[in-house]
């Protein structure tokens, strides 16, 4: 069962393989460049190929998590528009888009609640997702 303790998630093959590879690759490359004998076209080359490497690494990540940003205010729109009638947007307009994703993992029994209170307190994404009481899983996060 999700909760806050176990909610975060890492990607083994992001996280423990690309990232440390790629940085080890450019480190490697960054080395090579003042101390190898070779030819500065080749040195240059190495440096720019590992610099590509680490920043497409970075780049896609961050392309997924906005993504998953975007989806997640979707759904919270959809949650909040079946629960009330009413559009969130008044609702939104008060809250930051990080605790609009800490109350995506409130079940909708406490949902509406959580919203007011995190508006009224000012609640921080992390104050938010210790209140919840019944926790809604996501286990499809990148």
């Amino acid at each position: 069962m999700q909760n806050y303790k176990n909610h975060l998630r890492l990607n083994p093959a992001h996280h423990f393989v690309l990232i440390p590879t790629s940085l080890g690759l450019f480190i490697w490359s960054v080395v090579c460049f003042f101390v190898s004998d070779a030819e500065f076209e080749e040195k240059l080359f190495w440096f720019l190929a590992s610099f590509a490497l680490v920043l497409v690494s970075m780049i896609t990540r961050v392309y997924a998590l906005k993504n998953q940003d975007r989806l997640i205010r979707l759904e919270m729109r959809q949650r909040y528009f079946e629960l009330t009638g009413t559009s969130f947007n008044s609702k939104e307009d008060k809250l930051k888009l990080s605790q609009i994703i800490a109350l995506r993992f409130a079940s909708n029994e406490e949902l509406l609640a959580l919203i007011d209170l995190a508006i009224k307190d000012k609640l921080s994404n992390k104050e938010i997702k210790m209140a919840i009481t019944n926790w809604q899983a996501d286990l499809l996060r990148v």
